[in-house]
């Protein structure tokens, strides 16, 4: 009979043993457990062991003699920490059971282990799940005065209170009963025989608000979920949201529903007295207006919709690196994919930060996924972006597309910063390794991203950026990438970056490798990656920089008639950056059979809240002061027109930015062209001459010409609606501006 039968027989017999005493502790556990204190152990000359108990209680030791908190299995045990020998009837040799033993050459050919802590299966997946420390350690011992104010409880209540407060009905004024935690796994506990938990909930309630109304909203809970991390988004996206998956590279694939992008025919600005005075208003203007009191219905109609869910996802986070100038944001949302989103695209706040968040300077009320009614006054369509200045407020009703929370808070961030001497940019923004930084402005399809993104220089961000007197700063904490197209080979960086975290959006995958299709345009062709900026390696963490060195404006003039590159002064950068110009070519938009120029003033109208002039007339005093230098790079076409020249080669393009970063060009000999009068060098390092003038390029002189005039007039045309602003006490622009443009 062998040792497991043996003391199985002797369990089940109650009988004593010479060494032992083994007592069953439940007759419905297969379990052994030692109930007896350490004896007297003998070995005889056999090498049989006799242990002699003392008879008294004692629970489990391990083979540190550290107590065991729960029952313990007799065989791991033994095991671990006796030598059991016995004489074997057929003069085999003996077997031995003992401690890990290890070979000759250290690998260990022992396969026990300690056993599992737990007795049931739920009890084994609450191990898995380790809780997070309730507070921020304090490091050196030093009381943060937060910490050293408030409790815990006190903490969280206030916590609640601000989401509560966030959620008010402004006709109940009253705040929905918020408590944290998913209502699903409360659900799933209940359904175990797990005895309920005490919610501690709060709700806010404005003094005046009358104490008897009573409505189904005011009896529910409304579950927050704040601040999830990503694999918990992924959870709730994966269980919930009908087209989420996870992709074959570990990123998460959502759907954006109808809406594909933005919609800037449904954005609108409340008009108060103080907008009306501010901002940009009129022909050329994004700034669509609205009242307070259409506003504050499409509020109400939001908060209802977010109330009336059973969770709602709430994201506190941060816009602008500058720790000085830096924005507090709340973000409440219905989808785990608009807070993946988020979580993402804004700077995330470290647990002391988080801790001492307090009340938002902003709040953004995500219920795309209910539309707005149609017939209120100022509505054109299901749906609405409505942003409030005066209430710090932005409403969406109507469309899902995420790009819509960044750039709604890109336009605050427009209108919030220069209130402060800060210029507020749409740009990239790279630094070598002696600090000098560039900025890089340009539309789509002119290269900003992938010139930005240079493996010799740190990237600081790749879209938004302030410029203060502290020097450069990203508004975001992420970058929001175009996927369609994309190959490892020419954008290496965002091709690594898509991974576990990042939000794939409207892309298309194979059903059963989930290998992700970039060239698939079934869904749309705005197809999009959100990663966080730390997802790039050479990304400059805290991203903030000195005073840029260059400013380079970056056109894809698919007319062929402008440089490749060009020095400006400071007037013709300020032309330059009002007209915002690039050309639209076949293929980018459908129904273009030639090129069409495109102007967006400061290189982003849709999201700038002021006159274009005024941007323009800050980074004119910006760059006078810290010395920067203007440059006109054009990345589009040469030799002729698109469909008769070649696209300028992006090495060649390269090779210039990298003069313009060495400072080859600030020495280098210039002519000047006629028309535009631009300001071109004579020669680059590896780049051939002959193309830096356009003119050289073109084998129809008089083509080339002609084609220069209409561009010029381009120029004119749209610059028009700009030539009668004031800029500050001038009641024009100056003649100097309007004079470095083309001349005709």
């Amino acid at each position: 009979m062998d040792l497991i039968r043996c003391l199985q027989y002797v369990l089940h017999r109650g009988r004593e043993t010479e060494g032992r005493k083994i007592r069953e502790t439940s007759s419905r556990s297969p379990e052994l457990q030692l109930l007896t204190q350490p004896g007297t152990t003998r070995v005889s000359p056999a090498g049989l062991v006799s242990f002699r108990p003392t008879p008294l209680h004692w629970f489990p030791f391990d083979s540190n003699s550290t107590p065991l908190p729960r029952r313990t299995s007799l065989f791991p045990l033994l095991q671990r920490s006796l030598t059991l020998t016995m004489a074997a009837p057929n003069g085999l040799a003996r077997i031995e059971t003992h401690g890990k033993k290890k070979h000759e050459n250290g690998v260990c050919h022992d396969d026990s282990a300690a056993p599992v802590r737990a007795q049931t299966i739920d009890e084994l997946h609450s191990l898995q799940r380790k809780r997070s420390a309730p507070t921020t350690p304090i490091k050196d011992g030093a009381a943060s005065p937060f910490a050293a104010a408030l409790s815990e409880e006190e903490r969280h209540r206030q916590q609640l209170q601000s989401i509560s407060a966030s959620l008010a009905s402004l006709t109940r004024e009253t705040g929905p009963k918020v408590v944290k935690g998913d209502p699903a796994r409360k659900g799933e506990a209940a359904a175990k025989g797990a005895p309920p938990t005490p919610q501690k909930h709060h709700q806010h309630h404005h003094p005046a608000a009358p104490t008897i109304a009573v409505s189904d909203s005011s009896l529910k809970f409304t579950h927050v979920l704040y601040n999830l991390s990503p694999g918990e988004l992924y959870e709730q996206a994966i269980k919930y949201e009908k087209g989420s998956f996870i992709t074959s590279n570990g990123a998460l694939a959502t759907l954006s529903g109808a809406k594909t992008g933005r919609s800037p025919r449904d954005k609108r600005v409340v008009k108060d007295e103080a907008a009306a005075q501010d901002l940009w208003w009129g022909k050329g203007s994004p700034n669509i207006e609205m009242d307070e009191h259409t506003f504050l219905t499409n509020r109400e109609r939001a908060v209802d919709y977010l109330n009336s869910l059973d969770k709602v996802f709430v994201n506190d986070q941060f816009l602008n690196w500058d720790p000085e100038n830096r924005i507090k944001v709340r973000i409440i949302s219905a989808r785990a994919y608009h807070s993946l989103f988020m979580h993402n695209m804004c700077i995330r706040p470290t647990d002391e930060e988080l801790e001492s968040f307090g009340t938002p300077d902003f709040t953004i009320y995500n219920a795309g996924q209910f539309p707005c009614n149609r017939y209120t006054h100022y509505m054109t369509s299901s749906t609405s972006v409505d942003i409030n200045l005066a209430r710090r407020e932005m409403v969406i009703l109507g469309t899902q597309y995420a790009g819509e929370m960044k750039k709604g808070l890109f336009g605050v961030m427009h209108y919030l910063m220069p209130k402060r001497g800060i210029l507020s940019l749409h740009s990239g923004c790279n630094m070598g390794k002696d600090g000098d930084v560039a900025l890089f402005f340009g539309l789509s399809g002119t290269g900003k991203t992938t010139l930005s993104t240079d493996h010799n220089r740190l990237l600081i961000g790749d879209d938004e950026h302030c410029w203060s007197d502290n020097g450069v700063s990203n508004i975001e904490g992420g970058c929001y990438a175009k996927c369609i197209d994309l190959s490892q080979e020419k954008e290496p960086d965002i091709w690594n970056a898509i991974k576990f975290g990042t939000v794939l959006e409207n892309v298309v995958f194979d059903e059963h490798t989930r290998e992700v299709d970039y060239t698939d345009k079934s869904v749309t062709e705005n197809t999009r990656a959100a990663y966080p900026i730390e997802y790039i390696p050479n990304a400059k963490i805290p991203c903030v920089g000195p005073h840029p060195k260059n400013v380079i404006l970056l056109a894809c003039d698919a007319f062929g008639v402008l440089p490749p590159v060009s020095k400006l002064n400071l007037a013709q950068t300020m032309y330059h950056f009002i007209s915002g110009y690039t050309a639209l070519v076949a293929g980018t938009v459908d129904g273009i059979k030639e090129p069409q120029a495109t102007f967006s003033a400061c290189f982003g109208a849709a999201f700038i809240m002021l006159h274009p002039t005024k941007y323009a007339a800050m980074l004119a005093e910006k760059m006078q002061k810290y010395g920067a230098t203007g440059w006109l790079v054009n990345t589009g076409w040469s030799g002729g027109r698109y469909g008769v020249g070649k696209r300028i080669r992006l090495p060649y393009t390269r090779k210039i930015v990298d003069a313009i970063h060495s400072g080859e060009l600030l020495t280098a000999n210039y002519k000047k062209t006629e028309v535009f009068g631009l300001e071109i060098p004579t020669e680059i390092d590896g780049v051939p001459s002959e193309i830096l003038d356009p003119i050289n390029t073109w084998t129809d002189k008089a083509a080339y010409k002609e084609t220069l005039l209409r561009l010029a007039g381009l120029f004119k045309n749209n610059f028009e609606v700009f030539a009668s602003y004031k800029i500050g006490d001038d009641s024009s622009l100056t003649d100097e501006i309007l004079a470095a443009g083309p001349n005709f």
